[in-house]
């Protein structure tokens, strides 16, 4: 599985080119927090690793998108505050963006994503790579 630090970059959309500032919450303190207390996100959030959340403490309405080990999209909701989001047994992330940015940026099922640091992507996991 793809590991990340907490920390920014940037989240790309599909075949299309979209970059969409990216939050990473991989430490298990950032995850926790998320975007609780928030009034609004600039781009995503990244929990990871993570299979479902929930919104509760949320002042905000928010669009919740699980990934596979691939980052590839399993489903997408969007969740008012004060709800618990049922877990996906596939997902190993979850992206978090204001509610109705995803369909804005084209993020649906069946769409890959791809989280760039720094100056690169980090590869699939399908990827000899991978892991490294």
């Amino acid at each position: 599985m793809a590991r990340w630090r907490d920390g920014r970059g940037e989240l790309l959309v599909g075949d299309g080119g979209l970059r969409v500032p990216l939050e990473i919450a991989a430490s298990y303190r950032a995850r926790t927090r998320g975007l609780l207390g928030r009034d609004d996100v600039d781009g995503a959030m990244l929990l990871s690793p993570a299979g479902g959340v929930h919104t509760f403490g949320m002042r905000m309405p928010i669009d919740v998108a699980y990934l596979d080990r691939r980052l590839t999209v399993i489903a997408v909701h969007t969740m008012p505050p004060g709800r618990l989001g049922l877990p996906r047994l596939r997902s190993r992330h979850v992206l978090e963006a204001a509610a109705g940015a995803m369909r804005e940026w084209g993020v649906r099922r069946g769409v890959r994503v791809e989280v760039i640091t720094g100056d690169r992507p980090h590869p699939p996991l399908s990827s000899p790579c991978a892991g490294r």
